[in-house]
């Protein structure tokens, strides 16, 4: 027990599809790797995210 199967993985996906609808799928794994990219940019100790730092830079020059 606690290994996943081929068979287990499909019965996921097929759930998490049937729950969420095909077009919500890429908008929730979207905000899924924006979150992780969040949380490693502030584990990693930078103080603002990349998007912010673009801006401060475009406003600079």
């Amino acid at each position: 027990m606690g290994k996943f199967g081929a068979t287990e993985i499909i019965l996921i996906v097929v759930v998490i599809v049937l729950l969420f609808g095909g077009k919500k799928i890429p908008e929730l794994m979207k905000g899924l790797g924006t979150g992780i990219k969040e949380f490693k940019n502030a584990s990693k100790g930078e103080d603002q995210a990349p998007a912010a730092k673009k801006e401060e830079e475009e406003n600079k020059q």
